[in-house]
């Protein structure tokens, strides 16, 4: 994984883009993108999987670019982030409901 995180961070560097990625930039980016990979879903089920990886990568790209834009650690932010959605959603109460964790 690293070394993928590497090679995206030299795409970017190589091309002296690091200066538009600012966190509101990177925002819009990611949002932008995750409209394009709902496009796929609009009105039906029928998809092109290869086009929704597509998309889908462009948005962990641009997350990864955010990640560090903020000077974090994707892996350190996620991992504290399932902490506490392992709080928020016991095995227990959460297991085989899509209830939000307010409704539990």
């Amino acid at each position: 994984m690293e070394e993928l995180k590497n090679r995206i961070r030299k795409f970017r560097d190589d091309r002296e883009w690091s200066k538009f990625h600012t966190p509101a930039n990177l925002a819009k980016a990611i949002s932008i993108e995750s409209g394009e990979l709902l496009e796929h879903f609009l009105w039906d089920d029928n998809y092109d999987k290869e086009e929704v990886c597509e998309e889908l990568a462009d948005v962990m790209i641009y997350c990864l670019h955010m990640a560090d834009s903020l000077g974090v650690n994707i892996e350190e932010i996620m991992d504290k982030k399932m902490d506490k959605n392992e709080k928020k959603y016991p095995v227990e109460k959460a297991k085989g409901t899509s209830k939000k964790y307010t409704e539990l």
